[in-house]
């Protein structure tokens, strides 16, 4: 069964309520695409905006409208030079099988601005070479990292979606599914989402399956809690449908928190509860491997499940009585420093290639190398991200 996100997703452009600019520039786009190989025309658009605005779903919409097959891959999946190369390139040059048009999406292209394999020049070159439009979506292109993208790119902001149409989308999905709602608990969905088109969808789907729906409006998305109290949820509650968002609103990485869990779990379960709870533990940190190893950015929904839910369900009952949570100084200084020798190693490779050396000697020498890397210049030739420049400069 479709969730309501699919069920109702847009299929025309007048179907796309509150970013009418959006839609225009998209509908020209697609009208004036250059279709001969020496047009100076721009062959790719970037829609970019906060999550849940329909940034995908317009690039859905605008093939549709030019009856185009639509070839979507995600950067997060696309890390590097090669698999651009493998994958995207023979997209954007064969024909389309069961259209005469076809339309190439990139989606989250956040993820592929954090390799250094070449990934972003290679999507740039494939770009200028796509005889079609090419539709990318970002949460944030204003990186300095996009800035070579970003002029081969005509860019359209997707704006924060007013409450008021929100609301009017909701009432829309609750008349086709037959449905009623109290119209206060529309309007406290619809403000609650802060422009989160898809979010306010899910709470609407989740909010008519429950008893009492003015729960929904419990768990405020701008409303954060610390991991003491997130710990409590968890340990001591009965897992809900708030204990899956519970880590949502804990401002604190997940391996962090991960390792707090990690370190109060024996203090709360006994016996076969324990078992169950490391289990669910365990299997978070091997999807956490894969985030890191293979760069699978969506596995953070399973590794907040298990880490939450999962934990919670490993319990035979409510815990009563208070547990004063000890904090894992130990396992976090020894975290946060392989956090700081992680920067340290990557940018000795990336200097090591550079200078055509050893990582073994870039890394006995990096005194050295810090001061050479005090040059701007340099530092640009490398392509090195915000956190590794940052480290730089707390290390200097």
């Amino acid at each position: 069964m479709l969730s309501w996100v699919e069920k109702y997703r847009p299929r025309k452009f007048e179907e796309v309520k509150g970013q009418a600019d959006a839609v225009s520039k998209v509908r020209n786009f697609i009208l004036n695409f250059p279709r001969l190989k020496n047009s100076r025309g721009k062959k790719a658009i970037i829609l970019y905006g906060q999550p849940g605005t329909g940034k995908t779903s317009l690039a859905y919409v605008a093939a549709l409208e030019d009856d185009a097959e639509i070839f979507e891959l995600n950067a997060s999946d696309l890390r590097n030079r090669g698999s651009l190369d493998a994958i995207l390139r023979p997209a954007m040059e064969q024909q389309s099988l069961t259209n005469f048009k076809k339309v190439i999406l990139v989606d989250e292209v956040d993820g592929i601005s954090r390799t250094d394999y070449g990934g972003l020049t290679e999507l740039i070159n494939l770009i200028e070479n796509s005889k079609w439009p090419v539709f990318i979506t970002a949460n944030d292109i204003w990186d300095k990292k996009f800035s070579a993208l970003r002029k081969k790119a005509e860019l359209v902001p997707l704006r924060e979606i007013d409450y008021r149409t929100v609301k009017d989308i909701l009432i829309s999905i609750l008349r086709r599914e037959n449905l009623f709602m109290d119209n206060n608990i529309l309007t406290g969905i619809s403000i609650k989402a802060k422009g989160d088109l898809r979010a306010a969808i899910n709470d609407l789907e989740v909010a008519s399956g429950m008893e009492d729906p003015t729960a929904i409006l419990e768990n405020e998305r701008s409303k954060e809690i610390d991991i003491f109290n997130a710990m409590r949820m968890i340990f001591k509650e009965k897992p809900s449908e708030k204990t899956l968002r519970i880590l949502d609103a804990v401002n604190m990485p997940l391996d962090q928190i991960s390792l707090w869990i990690e370190e109060n779990i024996p203090l709360e379960y006994k016996e076969r509860e324990l078992k169950s709870a490391f289990d669910a533990l365990s299997l978070s940190d091997v999807f956490n491997g894969r985030i890191y190893k293979q760069q699978y950015w969506r596995f953070l929904v399973y590794e907040n499940i298990l880490l939450s839910y999962a934990i919670a369900s490993a319990k035979e009952g409510a815990k009563q009585g208070f547990t004063n949570y000890k904090k894992p100084d130990r396992i976090l200084k020894i975290w946060m420093n392989n956090q700081r020798i992680a920067k340290k190693k990557t940018i000795a490779q990336k200097f090591a290639k550079l200078v055509h050396i050893g990582q073994k000697r870039a890394m006995a020498e990096f005194p050295t190398i810090k001061l050479i890397l005090k040059n701007p210049d340099i530092r640009k030739e490398l392509k090195l991200e915000k956190e590794e420049e940052e480290y730089l400069d707390k290390a200097a």
